[in-house]
């Protein structure tokens, strides 16, 4: 009978074989949402993050933070207002998202990551141009604010970061090319865009289902695996709709870009990124 010893052997061996694939290669991640709010995810999630960066893996964080901004935004009695589900962000609004994700946020993960015995360095789309963005135009006659596309992705200054050893923790705040703003730019696509720029072996997005599922609600239908190809038939059976089509769609366009895996896991399974990164078992959906 197999002890705790045992046991904590054999997950060891089942995990080196997916340490020496992806030691050297880089992993972006994007985190937000529920495993940014609930604190044993938020201790989970930089746990995982540090083990990669000790086995050789250059993981590089991109964060959101739209529960902070809520929370600010309701403190100071500004209404949160949506437009076709993109945050309408008017200057004032621009300022607390710019305060809240290049300050406070980024530097409370920094800050942790450091704690917990990991080397970080926080940055955010300004430094050095990393991300460069123009006001957004979708067509529809509705004005958005200061929301942006991203247009170019410059990852020198994520690359040093790497080169000196650090952990980059990315918030996603843009250059503007257009005008002289900054511009909130949507997170997924951020990560997307930067793994793309970086190369990256994979990109992880931490969402709060377990991935694609054939039937809402129903873990037990996950589809562990889909092709790009097979994408638009699962939209148009309604399996793929909603919420989750925009992450869809960010995964396959980091795959059409040359990054070799992307996945969409679920981040309210504490160390789901170890699960999917270094164990047979896997964690959510992959798309390749």
């Amino acid at each position: 009978m197999p002890n705790g010893n045992h046991i904590r052997v054999q997950t060891l061996v089942e995990a080196l074989p997916y340490i020496q694939k992806f030691t050297g290669k880089v992993v972006v991640i994007k985190y937000g949402g529920n495993a940014m709010i609930s604190s044993e995810l938020f201790e989970a999630v930089i746990e995982d993050i540090i083990m990669l960066q000790l086995v050789g893996i250059h993981a590089v964080l991109v964060h959101g933070g739209g529960p902070e901004i809520n929370e600010m935004l309701d403190r100071l009695g500004i209404e949160s207002r949506f437009v076709n589900g993109l945050r309408y962000t008017d200057i004032e609004t621009m300022s607390i998202v710019q305060g809240i994700l290049c300050g406070k946020v980024n530097k409370d993960l920094v800050s942790t990551i450091a704690r917990k015995g990991g080397s970080a360095i926080g940055l955010c789309g300004l430094d050095g141009k990393l991300f460069q963005a123009k006001k957004m135009d979708k067509g529809d006659g509705e004005d958005y604010g200061y929301v942006g596309d991203i247009v170019n992705v410059n990852p020198g200054v994520v690359l040093q970061a790497i080169a000196d050893g650090h952990i980059p923790v990315v918030a996603t705040v843009a250059y503007g090319i257009d005008e002289d703003t900054s511009y909130n730019v949507n997170a997924d696509t951020a990560a997307a865009q930067l793994a793309v720029a970086l190369n990256a072996e994979k990109l992880i997005l931490l969402t709060n289902t377990r991935g694609v599922l054939r039937e809402k609600d129903s873990d037990e239908t996950l589809i562990q695996v889909i092709k790009t190809e097979e994408i638009e038939p699962l939209k148009a059976e309604g399996i793929v709709v909603d919420g989750m089509i925009p992450k869809v769609e960010c995964c396959v366009s980091a795959v059409a870009g040359g990054v070799k895996r992307a996945h969409i896991l679920d981040g309210r399974i504490p160390h789901s990124i170890l699960i999917e990164m270094l164990t047979d078992e896997g964690a959510g959906t992959m798309i390749h």
